[in-house]
């Protein structure tokens, strides 16, 4: 009967010598005995069984599975594949997602918000917003998808229903120019009063500002949110302070700086 070596056997199956060794080491192919000439010798029982091994451990079986599923019945074989199979497919699955957020991640605004946000941001930059402040929006809203990720997607509804009413759209508008307003000027005060009476005639609207208070620490998550970026004692920090006065006073549950 023709034998051959280790290093024919490895060539022959597809692995290295190294592997052939291995396997043995974890029994799962039998190390044949010495000839005469102290060589050990592969033959055809052994090659197949190697065959076996390789292409089991390149399906993705574990090696420590391998053993048992080559000694097994055909029943319990076929089973036990059907285990791995599912095994490989979960596995593959979790790489996709794994690969589409390596994806998302060639692009930051794709790592941290979703495609329906981002296509919001390109709405509001069409609608003619300044460019830093829909920076500044996208940097609010990967905060809020953060803190209150649960109430994210109802609140993007909301937004895009909101954008849809010109009024609002013109309200927001003239809030971004007051931005560059003295604290002390007027017009903000007439502006807040203007803004709380929209979101106070249109429910729907005044979702934007209440959708984010889902938890106990409600206030203080909506203070990291819907005060991002301000800086203190600004025309933008009074005017939203004035609106958020106002709507508390017409009974709406907004959260207060001093409640958490």
């Amino acid at each position: 009967m023709n034998k051959v070596t280790i290093g024919q056997a490895a060539a022959f199956v597809g692995v290295t010598v190294k592997t052939v060794r291995h396997y043995h080491k974890l029994g799962l192919v039998k190390e044949p005995e010495r000839d005469s000439s102290g060589y050990r010798r592969y033959a055809s029982a052994e090659l197949l069984r190697l065959v076996q091994v390789r292409t089991l451990a390149a399906a993705g079986v574990p090696l420590a599975e391998v053993g048992p599923l080559l000694d097994a019945d055909p029943a319990l074989f076929a089973a036990a594949l059907a285990g791995v199979e599912q095994q490989l497919t979960e596995r593959i699955e979790e790489l996709i997602a794994r690969r589409d957020m390596l994806h998302r991640l060639a692009d930051s605004d794709r790592a941290l918000l979703p495609d329906r946000a981002l296509a919001l941001l390109e709405r509001l930059s069409g609608l003619g917003f300044p460019a830093d402040d829909v920076a500044a929006t996208r940097e609010g809203w990967v905060l809020a998808r953060a803190l209150v990720p649960e109430g994210f997607d109802d609140y993007l509804t909301h937004v895009e229903h909101a954008l849809d009413d010109p009024r609002f759209v013109a309200l927001i508008k003239r809030a971004t120019e007051a931005s560059s307003w003295e604290p002390d000027d007027p017009r903000i005060a007439d502006l807040a009063t203007a803004i709380a009476d929209h979101f106070l005639a249109n429910p729907a609207h005044l979702k934007i500002v209440t959708s984010l208070q889902a938890r106990t620490d409600a206030a203080a998550r909506y203070h990291l949110i819907a005060h991002h970026g301000e800086e203190q004692g600004s025309a933008t920090s009074r005017g939203v302070a004035l609106i958020e006065a106002k709507l508390r006073a017409a009974g709406i549950r907004i959260p207060r700086p001093d409640t958490y």
